[in-house]
């Protein structure tokens, strides 16, 4: 198909993986970061050395700290800047943005002012009727980078517009589905980053299989409870953006949220780890919004609770684990 120019806001590893994609697949791309001396190194060696090393640029990848430039040079936007970045690239974005822009993100959390789902936050800021759509599921940007076979899911409620971004992606190795359930991608993608750190404080503390598969099913069950209270669709958490996403955060070391636990679970302080890790780790902020929202809709979000007890309560990980062990016996059938 014709080549299109797309604007990657996030030169992060995920924002650069995604840049190379785009790339790969015929898309003149212009990736913005907003701090123009990486940027500048990043022309230079034409790969992203700080966080995706060996990940050479196409000849059809330019780079920029001009968000005006971005904006003015694309037919689309996707944003790929942590959660607690997203309003902010929002409101920069808006007085350069086009009449007529679509946006999608590769962003994964919920908007830290109120916990609102990140889909609301832009058609607050710009209208309900522009195209958004929301990429997701298992994927680690190294791989990506490395082209091996990945599959996500694509999620708007405008199927012109998941379609566009279908075939904009995908490739004999970067399988792209569609969806219709921005709602169920997006908390998805958010919560799995706490049970990732809950799994990975379970195998900090020498906990073996067993207790990291029951904290991925149950964190699952989480997951559903959360996202069919918010509109989610069932389906959806049993797909690439539910359970093949939380499966992956919660058993490979190249999650970060997941390292993150593993060095709670063996006795560090949450801010050296945090700092040895180097990069955003989600799952924090993320595991107080889950909490306040499980909170405001009645949720029972056990594995959630004590994560966020850990993380903002100093609650010890060896007495959250005997607090998810102590509670009531419940029959799994009754969904509780």
């Amino acid at each position: 198909m014709t080549a299109r120019k797309i604007g990657i806001l996030g030169a992060g590893s995920w924002g650069t993986a995604l840049a190379i994609q785009a790339a790969r697949t015929g898309c003149d791309v212009l990736l913005w970061g907003h701090h123009p001396q990486h940027m500048d190194v990043l022309a230079g060696d034409r790969e992203n050395k700080r966080y995706l090393p060996g990940a050479a640029f196409p000849a059809n990848l330019s780079v920029t700290a001009d968000l005006r430039e971005a904006s003015r040079f694309s037919d689309l936007l996707l944003i790929a800047v942590p959660s607690h970045a997203f309003k902010a690239t929002l409101e920069q974005l808006k007085p350069f943005a086009a009449d007529n822009i679509k946006i999608a993100w590769a962003t994964k959390g919920f908007n830290p002012d109120n916990g609102s789902l990140l889909h609301e936050l832009v058609t607050s800021l710009f209208s309900a009727e522009t195209p958004v759509a929301v990429l997701s599921g298992p994927t680690f940007a190294h791989e990506v980078a490395a082209e091996l076979p990945t599959a996500i899911t694509i999620a708007s409620p405008q199927d012109n517009f998941s379609n566009e971004l279908t075939h904009l992606f995908h490739s004999n190795r970067f399988r792209t589905y569609t969806s219709t359930d921005i709602i169920g991608v997006e908390v998805g993608g958010a919560v799995k980053n706490v049970m990732a750190i809950a799994a990975g404080i379970a195998d900090g503390l020498g906990f073996g299989a067993n207790t990291r598969a029951a904290l991925i099913t149950r964190g699952l069950t989480e997951i559903i409870r959360l996202g069919l209270r918010l509109g989610g669709h069932q389906e959806t958490f049993m797909g690439l953006a539910g359970l093949g996403d939380l499966i992956l955060t919660c058993t490979d070391n190249q999650s970060r949220n997941r390292r993150l636990g593993i060095a709670l679970g063996r006795g560090q302080a949450l801010e050296p780890a945090m700092r040895e890790i180097g990069q955003e780790v989600e799952g924090v902020l993320a595991a107080k919004e889950t909490y306040l929202l499980a909170q405001k809709h009645g949720i029972d979000m056990p594995i959630t609770e004590q994560a966020f007890k850990v993380l903002y309560e100093d609650l010890s990980p060896i007495a959250a684990v005997q607090n998810l062990l102590s509670r009531e016996l419940k029959s799994e059938s009754t969904g509780q």
